[in-house]
Protein backbone atom coordinates (compact mmCIF):
# COMPACT_ATOMS: atom_id res chain seq x y z
CA UNK A 1 0.00 0.00 0.00
CA UNK A 2 2.72 2.13 0.89
CA UNK A 3 4.42 1.57 -2.12
CA UNK A 4 1.65 2.53 -4.22
CA UNK A 5 0.67 5.99 -2.55
CA UNK A 6 4.69 6.95 -3.13
CA UNK A 7 4.23 5.93 -7.07
CA UNK A 8 0.76 7.79 -7.23
CA UNK A 9 2.39 11.09 -5.37
CA UNK A 10 5.52 11.03 -7.73
CA UNK A 11 3.20 10.58 -10.97
CA UNK A 12 1.24 13.31 -9.72
CA UNK A 13 4.34 15.30 -8.44
CA UNK A 14 5.70 15.15 -12.46
CA UNK A 15 2.25 15.90 -14.12
CA UNK A 16 1.64 19.01 -12.07
CA UNK A 17 5.56 20.13 -12.97
CA UNK A 18 4.74 19.42 -16.82
CA UNK A 19 1.71 21.66 -16.33
CA UNK A 20 3.69 24.48 -14.83
CA UNK A 21 6.22 24.44 -17.38
CA UNK A 22 3.41 24.57 -20.12
CA UNK A 23 2.07 27.81 -18.53
CA UNK A 24 5.30 29.54 -18.57
CA UNK A 25 5.48 32.94 -20.58
CA UNK A 26 8.52 34.48 -22.36
CA UNK A 27 9.97 37.28 -19.85
CA UNK A 28 10.81 39.34 -22.98
CA UNK A 29 11.24 38.62 -26.62
CA UNK A 30 14.17 41.17 -28.67
CA UNK A 31 12.80 43.17 -31.70
CA UNK A 32 14.58 42.42 -34.41
CA UNK A 33 14.49 45.06 -37.34
CA UNK A 34 16.46 48.72 -36.24
CA UNK A 35 18.00 51.29 -38.09
CA UNK A 36 21.39 52.92 -37.24
CA UNK A 37 22.11 56.09 -39.16
CA UNK A 38 25.18 58.12 -38.92
CA UNK A 39 28.28 60.12 -40.11
CA UNK A 40 31.70 59.84 -40.68
CA UNK A 41 35.10 61.48 -41.81
CA UNK A 42 36.91 59.63 -44.38
CA UNK A 43 40.78 59.23 -45.45
CA UNK A 44 41.54 57.13 -48.67
CA UNK A 45 44.05 56.83 -51.21
CA UNK A 46 42.10 57.39 -54.41
CA UNK A 47 45.07 55.46 -56.71
CA UNK A 48 44.73 58.68 -59.37
CA UNK A 49 46.93 61.71 -59.82
CA UNK A 50 44.69 63.00 -62.62
CA UNK A 51 46.74 61.46 -65.89
CA UNK A 52 43.81 60.71 -67.99
CA UNK A 53 44.52 62.79 -70.95
CA UNK A 54 45.89 61.88 -74.26
CA UNK A 55 48.03 60.67 -75.97
CA UNK A 56 47.85 57.78 -73.55
CA UNK A 57 44.70 55.94 -71.57
CA UNK A 58 44.21 57.10 -68.18
CA UNK A 59 46.54 55.76 -65.71
CA UNK A 60 46.25 54.37 -62.13
CA UNK A 61 48.98 55.45 -59.96
CA UNK A 62 49.12 56.49 -56.63
CA UNK A 63 48.60 59.79 -54.98
CA UNK A 64 50.96 61.64 -53.14
CA UNK A 65 47.94 63.20 -50.88
CA UNK A 66 45.15 60.99 -49.79
CA UNK A 67 41.70 62.42 -50.30
CA UNK A 68 39.88 63.26 -47.35
CA UNK A 69 36.25 63.56 -47.15
CA UNK A 70 32.57 63.09 -45.35
CA UNK A 71 29.99 60.15 -45.48
CA UNK A 72 26.86 58.87 -44.12
CA UNK A 73 25.90 55.99 -43.90
CA UNK A 74 22.58 53.66 -42.62
CA UNK A 75 22.54 50.16 -41.35
CA UNK A 76 19.15 47.82 -41.43
CA UNK A 77 19.50 44.97 -39.34
CA UNK A 78 16.83 42.24 -40.05
CA UNK A 79 17.98 39.79 -37.72
CA UNK A 80 20.85 38.94 -35.84
CA UNK A 81 22.43 37.58 -39.52
CA UNK A 82 20.96 39.51 -41.92
CA UNK A 83 21.71 43.15 -42.36
CA UNK A 84 22.02 45.78 -44.64
CA UNK A 85 24.47 48.91 -45.26
CA UNK A 86 24.12 51.56 -47.25
CA UNK A 87 26.81 54.46 -47.66
CA UNK A 88 27.23 57.60 -49.65
CA UNK A 89 31.11 59.01 -49.38
CA UNK A 90 32.15 62.62 -50.60
CA UNK A 91 36.01 63.30 -50.48
CA UNK A 92 36.62 66.72 -51.44
CA UNK A 93 39.35 67.70 -49.38
CA UNK A 94 42.85 67.43 -49.42
CA UNK A 95 42.92 67.56 -53.67
CA UNK A 96 45.72 66.44 -56.34
CA UNK A 97 45.48 67.73 -59.51
CA UNK A 98 42.05 68.65 -58.65
CA UNK A 99 40.97 64.67 -58.41
CA UNK A 100 37.96 64.16 -55.90
CA UNK A 101 35.59 60.94 -55.71
CA UNK A 102 32.13 60.31 -54.08
CA UNK A 103 31.01 56.91 -53.55
CA UNK A 104 27.31 55.59 -53.26
CA UNK A 105 26.96 51.97 -52.26
CA UNK A 106 24.69 49.47 -50.72
CA UNK A 107 24.85 45.55 -49.62
CA UNK A 108 25.30 43.16 -46.98
CA UNK A 109 26.73 43.39 -43.66
CA UNK A 110 27.64 40.36 -41.37
CA UNK A 111 28.50 40.77 -37.59
CA UNK A 112 31.91 38.29 -37.01
CA UNK A 113 32.01 39.07 -33.26
CA UNK A 114 30.51 40.32 -30.70
CA UNK A 115 32.31 41.24 -27.49
CA UNK A 116 31.53 43.46 -24.35
CA UNK A 117 29.82 46.41 -26.19
CA UNK A 118 31.29 45.71 -29.39
CA UNK A 119 30.44 44.51 -33.03
CA UNK A 120 33.04 43.57 -35.51
CA UNK A 121 31.60 43.53 -38.70
CA UNK A 122 32.45 42.36 -42.59
CA UNK A 123 30.81 43.96 -45.63
CA UNK A 124 30.74 43.22 -49.23
CA UNK A 125 29.16 46.84 -51.14
CA UNK A 126 28.13 47.44 -54.55
CA UNK A 127 27.34 50.72 -56.63
CA UNK A 128 28.68 53.42 -58.15
CA UNK A 129 31.62 55.95 -57.63
CA UNK A 130 32.28 59.38 -59.33
CA UNK A 131 35.46 61.24 -59.82
CA UNK A 132 36.26 64.37 -61.27
CA UNK A 133 40.11 65.88 -62.09
CA UNK A 134 40.62 69.17 -63.33
CA UNK A 135 44.51 68.55 -64.14
CA UNK A 136 45.82 70.83 -67.01
CA UNK A 137 43.35 72.86 -66.52
CA UNK A 138 40.77 70.87 -68.42
CA UNK A 139 37.66 69.37 -66.28
CA UNK A 140 36.75 65.49 -66.67
CA UNK A 141 34.37 63.17 -65.27
CA UNK A 142 34.24 59.51 -64.52
CA UNK A 143 31.39 57.29 -63.29
CA UNK A 144 32.14 53.73 -62.51
CA UNK A 145 30.46 50.24 -61.03
CA UNK A 146 32.44 49.61 -57.58
CA UNK A 147 32.63 46.61 -55.37
CA UNK A 148 33.70 47.21 -52.10
CA UNK A 149 35.08 44.98 -49.64
CA UNK A 150 35.45 46.14 -46.07
CA UNK A 151 34.83 45.66 -42.23
CA UNK A 152 35.00 47.51 -39.01
CA UNK A 153 34.12 47.53 -35.29
CA UNK A 154 31.07 49.55 -33.68
CA UNK A 155 30.94 50.35 -30.26
CA UNK A 156 27.81 51.09 -28.54
CA UNK A 157 28.00 54.26 -26.13
CA UNK A 158 24.25 54.23 -24.53
CA UNK A 159 21.18 52.89 -25.92
CA UNK A 160 20.70 54.81 -29.02
CA UNK A 161 24.36 56.45 -29.67
CA UNK A 162 27.26 54.27 -30.66
CA UNK A 163 30.85 55.30 -32.24
CA UNK A 164 31.91 53.72 -35.57
CA UNK A 165 36.28 53.04 -34.07
CA UNK A 166 37.02 52.01 -37.74
CA UNK A 167 35.56 50.91 -40.89
CA UNK A 168 38.17 49.85 -43.64
CA UNK A 169 37.49 49.35 -47.40
CA UNK A 170 38.87 47.92 -50.27
CA UNK A 171 37.28 49.66 -53.31
CA UNK A 172 37.32 48.16 -56.70
CA UNK A 173 36.44 50.06 -60.08
CA UNK A 174 36.53 47.18 -62.82
CA UNK A 175 36.31 49.55 -65.72
CA UNK A 176 39.37 52.04 -66.18
CA UNK A 177 40.73 52.63 -69.80
CA UNK A 178 43.14 49.47 -70.09
CA UNK A 179 43.15 48.96 -66.32
CA UNK A 180 41.25 49.40 -63.24
CA UNK A 181 40.95 50.99 -60.19
CA UNK A 182 41.35 50.14 -56.31
CA UNK A 183 41.28 52.77 -54.16
CA UNK A 184 41.32 52.30 -50.33
CA UNK A 185 40.84 53.59 -46.77
CA UNK A 186 39.12 54.28 -43.49
CA UNK A 187 36.52 56.15 -41.78
CA UNK A 188 35.36 56.50 -38.32
CA UNK A 189 32.01 58.22 -37.03
CA UNK A 190 29.46 58.41 -34.54
CA UNK A 191 25.45 56.69 -35.65
CA UNK A 192 22.01 56.92 -33.66
CA UNK A 193 19.70 53.95 -33.57
CA UNK A 194 16.25 55.39 -34.86
CA UNK A 195 14.48 52.21 -33.87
Amino acid sequence: MKLSAIVASCILVLAGAAAVRAQVVPAATARQLSITAGGVVSVFQPEFTGNWFPPSPPVAESSPFALIGVGAYADVRLSRWVQLEAEGRWQRFNQYNGVYQDNYLAGPRLPVYRFWRSTVYGKVLGGISKMKSNSDGREARFTNATLAFGGGMDIKLTRRLSWRAADVEYQYWPQWGNSHLSPYGASMGIGYKIF
